[in-house]
């Protein structure tokens, strides 16, 4: 396949540089799961959306054209808009993930240590542990009060806000270090971040440490007991940026896998009123196994459907079955792009390439497909003519060489509920890192390839 840019007139770079404005705009006030969800509902309630809860309390019945959403706990998210076709005959769903590897700060983070204040973490998700330090640190997340008030941080996004960070070891005395191999370099407990060293003047013990608490009072009212209730995560400080001289691509924290989760939601919302219910699912704890209330292996989505089913009418306890027996799901997560850099761990004829288009993968899993969704030959034929009548640009691709690794994505999990799925997503260069590079054309034809399934799927 040529490469998508030679294809391009006029009113695609328009429309291409609007999303990925946008997109860029997005990302760099979402950098967290909570950020996403609460961006993504003020978006959707622009555009008409209600809180199913509303619905159900009023004891309002459901019907063709209503939109819905379903927030679970502010760290998930599901979305519909009902179709003129009964549910039972199958909902198009775009499902994607909104978590990225991080520092999650310890539930008794702050302490001291020869007259530094630190905050001691926990890894999450899979990275490499010697690119985070001497990064400049954001902290995101909220701090939940015995009363229950949630109190929203956000340290260092702002120009006028300090940064925290980790430091390293200079090389003059890294002799010992230099020979550790990568993974152990910088070990997990090692990775504490650095965030004050001003002592306070009347204070004797840990008065870094009293200093850093009193100005966390002064601007936010908390004491360090609430850090026992809170969520606080450290991610690399700054804004979304154009990369390259060429400005066609996107440097960006958190890419895996926000860029399938706003391009998913883009065309969603953008969506013309189609024939059958159509749905976007942004969900958590991908990157850790999709674990936990908030995670696609939770039964929220399930039980989400389940009201609507109710509220359209079904009462059936087979209902749900049906509807989800029927339904058809684009699992939008990214791909690893080959980098001619790393050709080595990549095969070329089956890789995916920046700025060839949306990419599907028939299955991920790791070596002997273990831990995959293997889509149908036949589900992929219909994708494929969906794709030619909307004109998307696309790829099928695997992730890397059989033996050289793996991965895998929410897809498995719709798939063990009877569900059509495969995964379909953009390319990444720098995955998993602390900055993630992707392609605009990429991004433009996963949002036409989005909006193409949930139309005619």
């Amino acid at each position: 396949m040529d490469n998508v840019w030679k294809k391009y007139e006029d009113d695609d770079l328009n429309r291409l540089n609007e999303i990925c404005d946008d997109y860029r705009k997005f990302l760099s006030v979402s950098k967290i799961e909570r950020e996403v969800v609460k961006n993504s509902i003020l978006l959707a309630e622009e555009k008409g959306f209600r809180n199913l809860e509303e619905w159900i309390r009023e004891g309002k019945k459901l019907s063709a054209g209503d939109k819905v959403y379903v927030n679970n706990r502010g760290k998930s998210l599901a979305l519909f808009v009902i179709g003129e076709k009964d549910i039972t005959e199958g909902i198009n769903i775009l499902g994607a993930h909104v978590d990225s590897p991080r520092l999650d700060l310890k539930a008794n983070p702050f302490y001291e240590e020869d007259e530094f204040a630190y905050l001691d973490t926990h890894y999450y998700g899979g990275i490499k542990k010697y690119q985070w330090v001497t990064l400049p640190l954001a902290l995101h997340g909220v701090v939940v009060r015995k009363n229950g008030e949630v109190v929203p941080i956000v340290v260092g996004e702002d120009e006028s806000d300090p940064v925290v960070g980790i430091t390293d070891l200079l090389p003059h005395l890294g002799k010992e270090q230099m020979k550790k191999e990568a993974s152990t370099v910088i070990e997990g407990e090692k990775l504490d971040v650095l965030i004050g060293s001003m002592p306070l003047k009347e204070e004797e013990k840990d008065a870094v440490k009293k200093n850093i608490f009193m100005i966390l009072k002064n601007k936010y009212g908390i004491e360090e007991d609430d850090f026992l209730s809170a969520e606080i995560e450290a991610v690399p400080a700054g804004k979304a940026r154009d990369f390259g001289l060429d400005r066609s691509m996107i440097l960006a924290y958190g890419q895996d896998d926000k860029v399938c989760a706003y391009s998913s939601l883009r065309a969603f919302l953008d969506c013309p009123p189609c024939s059958k219910t159509i749905s976007c699912i942004l969900v958590d704890k991908e990157e850790i196994g999709s674990v936990g209330a908030t995670g696609m292996c939770s039964s929220f989505y399930e039980y989400a459907i389940e009201e609507i089913c109710e509220l359209l009418g079904h009462t059936e306890r087979t209902a749900i079955a049906r509807c989800l027996s029927a339904s058809c799901m684009l699992s939008s997560d990214v791909n690893a792009a080959y980098d001619p850099l790393y050709s080595d761990v990549m095969d070329k004829r089956n890789a995916s390439y920046f700025n060839h288009g949306v990419v599907f993968c028939k299955y991920t899993g790791s070596r002997g497909k273990s831990g995959s969704n293997d889509a149908d030959a036949e589900y992929i034929a219909k994708l494929r003519n969906i794709m030619d009548h909307g004109n998307v640009h696309f790829q099928i691709s695997e992730l890397g060489k059989v033996d050289a690794g793996g991965g895998g994505t929410i897809a498995y999990i719709l798939a063990n509920k009877n569900v059509n799925v495969i995964d379909c997503g953009v390319g990444v260069l720098s995955m998993h890192a602390p900055w993630e590079v992707t392609a605009k054309a990429d991004i433009y034809e996963a949002y036409k390839c989005y909006l193409a399934f949930l139309q005619e799927a």
